[in-house]
């Protein structure tokens, strides 16, 4: 016979009570695709086959496509302070608009398919950066009590279940609030940022981390915790 225990169900229970909800959710409000807006599905066809990978050749610190795998001319004269980034799929067309749905309007339920983009690249380059962790880039406390999650989280659990590397989200912290970096030119976003991270030393010190965002722009985001990372 199964109890509930400390006000929690047996993993069946729950198993089953979820499926319900959905399958009830689903005949209230039908889902909606986050990229067209269309009913029937949370990420349909026709916006999935839309989405471009990042393919090689990449720069080899900062990612970003070029003609060949060498340092872009931004690394050789400015790189970054991060052992390197990689990018799964371009933020553009449908994908730009379900990333923005799972940032601003609680679709968390869009985690799941995009983050399998993040699985997938993960397969298809064969752990293409080394790591022991993976740590989700922070949102200030005040911002995560207002959207009530992190997305950069929920998107880090895909790629958690494929790496077999455990998420572990305290390892950095946002300690200051910042302007949303949407509105800032490159100059502005690493002022924006900087020192806005602090991180626990007892859960990385001499650990080699695999942050993860939901969007790379200019990168200032991921220094700025890669430099938070390092000093601990």
């Amino acid at each position: 016979m199964h109890a509930l225990v400390g006000g929690t169900w047996p993993p069946a229970w729950q198993a089953r009570w979820s499926k319900f909800r959905n399958t009830l959710l689903d005949a209230v409000f039908p889902p909606r695709c986050g990229g067209c807006g269309q009913t029937g599905s949370l990420w349909c066809a026709a916006c999935q086959a839309q989405v471009q990978p990042v393919r090689d050749p990449v720069c080899s610190h900062c990612g970003r496509p070029q003609r060949d795998p060498s340092l872009c001319p931004q690394c050789r004269h400015s790189p970054l302070e991060i052992d390197g980034i990689r990018s799964a799929v371009l933020f553009e067309g449908p994908l730009r608009e379900a990333i923005h749905h799972l940032k601003y309007s609680g679709r968390t339920s869009l985690a799941k398919p995009l983050g399998g983009y993040l699985e997938a690249h993960w397969h298809a380059k064969r752990a293409p950066l080394p790591a022991d962790l993976i740590v989700p880039v922070p949102l200030h406390a005040a911002r995560r009590r207002e959207r009530g999650y992190n997305q950069s989280t929920l998107l880090a659990e895909p790629l958690s279940r494929v790496s077999q590397l455990p998420v572990v989200e305290p390892a950095l912290m946002r300690v200051k609030a910042t302007t949303p970096q949407v509105t800032l030119n490159a100059a502005e976003r690493k002022a924006n940022v900087c020192a806005a991270f602090e991180a626990r030393s007892d859960l990385v010190r001499g650990r080699r981390v695999l942050l993860v965002d939901d969007v790379c722009t200019t990168g200032a985001t991921l220094e700025s915790s890669s430099i938070a990372l390092r000093q601990a």
